[in-house]
């Protein structure tokens, strides 16, 4: 008879705490290992049965998964957000792993959705021109930020054009404040130079993919939304209902209401 074994994983830089429960929920294991690929496949090969793993969803989720998809039969990425037993009580890793092995053994852990590993690629550039796009409005909002703390006015986007940025800097009279500005501007250039070749690569690999061609054929969806979508959503057939689908897409309606 195979025997199923319920596996949470505390992970961190240097080490991670594993607890292990059978099947009746009783800790057969407890320890700490090196957070390396190749003790950690060793310790998971070492284990017989239906192996059942969790880790919170988190700077190393995306490696752990893919790393331990192959050699268990269920990876479950956990939202740590909604595991409110977490914030309760004492506090250590091992507590915390045992805590992950419990919840996951209960069937009562949300899931972070991991699939479609032929997506990586398009999610991985996605993620890089939305953080590149917020890097570079930073930039735009600290360089108006500069000039109204001087008394300079500086409403549209002329403040950023490069034709016009000499005058807009002989506005500022402070030697220092002016060549804190050009750093900005030097700042801002790079920036958007890193944007377009990041859109580049996010447009070319994105129309490989089938689902980007429809989503093109939807009033106000343009290619970089397309894009973001498709690397974002990866597949809907991991919501459970077509609200779920649209609430997480930003098209499901809200309601707000006040005390009359």
């Amino acid at each position: 008879m195979t025997s199923t074994k319920y596996i949470g994983m505390d992970v961190h830089k240097e080490s991670i705490s594993i607890t292990a429960m059978n099947s009746v929920g009783k800790v057969v294991m407890e320890c700490v290992i090196a957070t390396k690929a190749s003790i950690l496949l060793q310790f998971i090969d070492g284990l017989r049965g239906d192996l059942h793993v969790t880790f919170e969803e988190g700077t190393w989720a995306a490696w752990l998964y893919d790393l331990l998809k192959p050699h268990v039969t269920e990876v479950v990425v956990c939202n740590p957000r909604k595991i409110a037993l977490l914030k309760d009580g004492s506090k250590s890793d091992r507590i915390d792993a045992r805590k992950l092995t419990e919840q996951l053994y209960l069937n009562k852990l949300q899931p972070v959705y991991h699939g479609e590993h032929g997506l990586r690629t398009l999610k991985e550039l996605a993620r890089s021109y939305l953080t590149i796009t917020k890097d570079l409005t930073r930039v735009m909002n600290r360089l108006k930020a500069l000039y109204r703390s001087w008394g300079i006015p500086c409403a549209g986007s002329e403040v950023y054009a490069p034709r016009q940025r000499s005058e807009w800097l002989g506005k500022i009279v402070e030697a220092g404040v002016r060549r804190r500005a050009e750093h900005y501007y030097q700042q801002l250039d790079v920036l958007r130079l890193l944007r377009q070749e990041v859109r580049r690569d996010l447009l070319a690999e994105s129309k490989k993919h089938k689902a980007w061609k429809p989503l093109r054929q939807i009033p106000g969806i343009g290619p970089i939304r397309a894009a973001l979508l498709v690397a974002l959503i990866q597949t809907p057939h991991r919501f459970r209902t077509k609200r779920q689908l649209w609430t997480y897409s930003g098209l499901g309606l809200e309601t707000h209401d006040s005390a009359q």
